[in-house]
């Protein structure tokens, strides 16, 4: 059997070795998953994690069929996820609703078989060089953008901040990982 394979995601079309690939992932209903080469921290795409209206309120939610549908196809052997939590200013469902985020993330990687390793927010962001504080938030997508500028495609838009700091958790922790 070949150990190589298409990912066939709904951005760019790339063929990689499974075991060379690793997911950074910003948790969340507005996340994302990057999908990283692990030998030379190659950003291969970002994809916005895949949430569905629930409950009677519609909230939006994490949608574990469909991530698990879209981690099986990219064979990756492990993945770095920001480790969150509510915070002081976090209303109780505000907090609930992160807390289910990160359950469903860690339950479906596990069920797909990959590891997960956690990767505090000061953690990343000092090793990318941003500040702490939701004031500097916006800094993850100049630094993706300088990082990565053949794909400041995905970065474009402010929305797109839990891209760029998906993929800059994954490459923090290939960094963690080589120390």
């Amino acid at each position: 059997m070949s150990s190589i394979t298409t990912i066939e995601t709904p951005g760019l079309l790339s063929t990689v070795s499974h075991s060379a690939l690793i997911i950074g992932i910003d948790p969340g209903v507005h996340g994302a998953v990057a999908i990283i080469k692990a030998a030379t921290r190659e950003l291969v795409d970002v994809i916005n994690l895949p949430v569905l209206a629930d409950g009677a309120k519609g909230r939006n939610v994490i949608n574990a069929p469909l991530l698990a549908s879209l981690i099986y196809k990219i064979h990756a052997d492990r993945a770095f996820c920001e480790f969150v939590g509510p915070r002081p200013t976090d209303g109780s469902v505000a907090g609930f609703g992160f807390g289910r985020s990160r359950r469903i993330i860690v339950g479906v990687l596990a069920a797909c078989g990959v590891l997960v390793v956690m990767v505090a927010p000061p953690v990343w962001k000092r090793l990318h060089g941003i500040a702490a504080g939701t004031e500097n938030k916006d800094s993850a997508r100049s630094v993706a953008i300088a990082r990565w500028p053949q794909h400041a495609d995905l970065f474009a838009r402010k929305s797109d901040i839990d891209r760029a700091e998906a993929a800059l958790i994954g490459v923090a922790g290939l960094t963690r990982e080589a120390r």
